[in-house]
């Protein structure tokens, strides 16, 4: 299949070949006929990625102000890499879709295979998307039609913000798309409506379906064209559609408004507000949040939990619903909205007008190409398929988010690994990131990966509540596994990796599969240092180990124990495995603290201080805290022994009091081990002898899970 993609570091827009993806559950699989470009975003972000770095810096100043705190805590070169990485990742586009239903996840219910549904996915052959983001198109309504239903359900959202009633008075600045299929969504309340934009021919439309209009570029002024319009009175209600960086529509909003006036912002504008034009006039304003309830709510998009209807009228599923209904009904008409269509093929032309034609208004793309080449599940990355060392590892990797695509994969490959295939659920992200690194195939096909007899090492970077089931099935299937922490986040998803992995030792007593968790911080070259001088130390040792976590919300997906386990289960076993290397002793002892419950305060296990206890009479405190400054490091690591004592900070500098021949250790920048880590895992793979012996991952992820639980026994 085909997507479109965007580049934010250079502005290219790309039409990708990429793996179809498939059904999961609470989701459906969607064969594309229409969609619509969103002229006014998708034009914005076009532009964004075209602008230069600067340009980019002064539009988003609170950004650059993240990357000034990066420096300080991780190193220039640190942040330099993550701001690059982070610019080169292609953003898929679009939101405005229509198609036909090819599968159906686990449950979902209320859709069926061949149904006819709108939903916001993006410009693709094919889409995968929540049950909760689509909704059936009538019969009486045709596909082009229906691609306008989310766009035209933010204008809705606004709309229902500011509450309107029979014989209002309302003005809608900006007029396009969104402004224009406001219009007639306000009209058929039974609204006056006042349409203001510098574009005559939107103008013209909005007048069309039944509003005034005022002109600014023609030398109208909007402020007086409100007041007159609402028959001196100031006009009820202002909906802002615009995009653009000045704070005039808004203080226009306020001055056109009556006493006790509503003002909703749909669009983007500057925000440099007067607090004595509100004051004055008690006046409200409300930022509309996208298509309505439920959205950027993972619950409700991604898990499939619907609001009840008693409480919450209209959801944004439900505003699809509605929006429908206005076509089928003929109290909405997008047709004089199209200005252009395109084959989905010609889709960069579409772009490149977009960007030169700022009179475009409804850009739609027809899905033409044959459905069966569209739902090829493997993708070649390169023209010919390279030969592969047999007696090395060959590597297929499952997962290409952020830290594979970041850190591992490039880590991998400086380590010289021999790339093969590249899996992941969407398709894209395993063509995106797997083409720059030179893997030969991506794929959605995990079942085909593990099946094939060239691969002989599975790496798995996913969501922690995948990792045991991916690694009993690579076990299982005769592959080494490197799995990026945790290695499994419930004792039975630990005893069922346990259990695979002693019967494929079994099984072949002589060279079974290695089995690797991520846990590269022992082989940073600071650490290894550290391990170094600490073997000259015969007596026990003492460790305080501070993690300044730093806040995430409790809605985070590591947050949620089912998927993530928890942060202490998916980070502070990085550091129970580092004091567990650190002590070279079994742990014998675990003790552990969160902090208490405070009203009005969400609980969290990110806030802990666990005490590990060793065989060797050595001793260590992790300090877990997301409670910290962000100017605070974000590692530090103490060690004190024989009357000396070894700091560490952020993986760069480490000092050494009291040591002879030992003063510090510093850094250019920071590493955290991970290309090391990647080496050592390869090397231990091909001669036999792994990088971190089996006991250690077991031991260090059973510790790990028992301490979660005792931390969350406290509650």
């Amino acid at each position: 299949m085909k997507q479109i993609l965007q580049n934010m570091g250079t502005g290219e827009t790309s039409l990708v070949e990429a793996p179809a993806p498939r059904a999961s559950a609470g989701t459906l699989l969607i064969r594309t006929t229409h969609s619509l470009i969103s002229a006014g975003t998708e034009r914005m972000l076009v532009d964004f990625g075209r602008a230069s770095f600067i340009d980019k810096a002064r539009q988003q100043p609170e950004k650059v102000k993240m990357v000034l705190d990066k420096v300080k805590t991780d190193g220039l070169m640190t942040t330099v890499e993550a701001v690059r990485s982070k610019l080169d990742q292609p953003l898929p586009l679009g939101y405005c879709n229509v198609g036909v239903v090819l599968e159906v996840g686990a449950g979902v219910t209320g859709f069926a295979v061949g149904d006819r549904v709108t939903s916001n996915g993006p410009h693709a052959d094919i889409v995968r998307v929540g049950k909760n983001l689509c909704a059936k198109v009538p019969d009486d309504v045709d596909s082009e039609a229906a691609a306008f239903t989310v766009l035209a359900s933010i204008g809705l959202q606004g709309i229902r913000l500011i509450q309107p009633t029979l014989g209002e008075s309302i003005v809608v600045t900006g007029l396009g798309l969104i402004g224009l299929a406001t219009v007639q969504l306000l009209r058929a309340h039974g609204c006056r409506v006042l349409g203001i934009d510098f574009d005559e021919s939107k103008l013209a439309l909005a007048r069309a379906f039944g509003a005034a209009t005022c002109n600014p570029g023609a030398g109208e002024d909007p402020v007086a064209a409100a007041v007159a319009f609402s028959h001196g009175r100031g006009v009820d209600a202002v909906l802002i559609t615009a995009s653009t960086k000045s704070s005039d529509p808004v203080s226009q909003a306020a001055h056109m408004c009556r006493k006790r006036g509503r003002i909703v912002l749909v669009g983007v504008t500057g925000l440099e507000l007067n607090r004595a034009d509100f004051y004055e006039k008690e006046l409200s304003f409300q930022v509309s949040c996208s298509y309505g309830p439920g959205r950027y709510d993972p619950g409700f998009e991604e898990k499939g939990n619907d609001y009840p209807l008693g409480f919450v009228r209209w959801t944004e599923q439900r505003n699809f619903e509605a929006v429908l209904d206005m076509l089928a009904g003929g109290q909405l008409n997008v047709k004089s909205l199209v200005t252009h269509r395109f084959a989905f093929e010609s889709a960069t032309q579409a772009y490149d007008l977009l960007t030169t034609d700022k009179s475009a208004l409804g850009i739609v793309l027809q899905y033409g190409s044959a459905p069966d080449t569209r739902t090829q599940r493997t993708v070649a990355l390169i023209s010919q398929a390279p030969s592969y060392n047999a007696r090395r590892p060959v590597l297929g990797f499952i997962g290409a988010g952020n830290y594979a695509s970041r850190i591992l994969i490039p880590a991998f490959k400086a380590a010289g690994a021999q790339f093969h295939s590249i899996v992941t659920a969407g398709g894209i992200n395993g063509v995106i990131h797997g083409k720059k690194a030179g893997f030969a195939e991506a794929s959605t096909d995990l079942s085909g990966m593990l099946a094939n007899e060239a691969i002989n090492t599975i790496a798995i970077v996913t969501r922690h509540d995948t990792h045991a089931r991916f690694v009993a099935q690579a076990l299982a299937a005769g592959k080494h596994v490197f799995v990026e922490k945790p290695l499994a986040i419930d004792h039975a998803g630990f005893d069922e990796v346990r259990r695979v992995f002693d019967e494929a030792q079994t099984n072949k007593p002589a060279g079974g599969p290695q089995i690797m968790v991520g846990f590269n911080r022992r082989f940073s070259p600071q650490v290894q240092k550290m391990k170094a001088l600490l073997a000259a130390v015969k007596e026990p040792k003492s460790f305080i180990m501070t993690m300044n976590a730093g806040a995430i919300p409790p809605t985070h997906w590591t947050q949620d124990n089912a998927v993530g386990g928890g942060r202490i289960i998916g980070e502070a076993c990085h550091f129970i495995d580092l004091m567990r290397f650190l002590a070279g002793s079994p742990i014998v002892s675990v003790q552990g603290r969160r902090m208490g419950d405070t009203p009005g305060v969400t609980v969290t296990e990110d806030k802990a201080s666990i005490t590990l206890g060793f065989e060797d009479g050595s001793f260590g405190t992790i300090l877990y805290l997301a409670n910290g400054a962000a100017s605070f490091p974000k590692e530090r690591v103490e060690v004190f022994a024989a009357g000396r004592v070894l700091q560490l900070d952020n993986f760069r500098k480490l000092k050494g009091y009291g040591w002879p021949g030992f003063r510090k250790m510093n850094l250019w920048r920071q590493d955290k081990g991970q290309s090391a880590c990647a080496t050592a895992f390869l090397a231990g793979v091909e001669t036999g002898t792994p990088a971190i012996p089996a006991d250690e991952i077991f031991e260090v992820a059973r510790v790990t899970i028992e301490v979660a639980e005792l931390l969350r026994s406290q509650g």
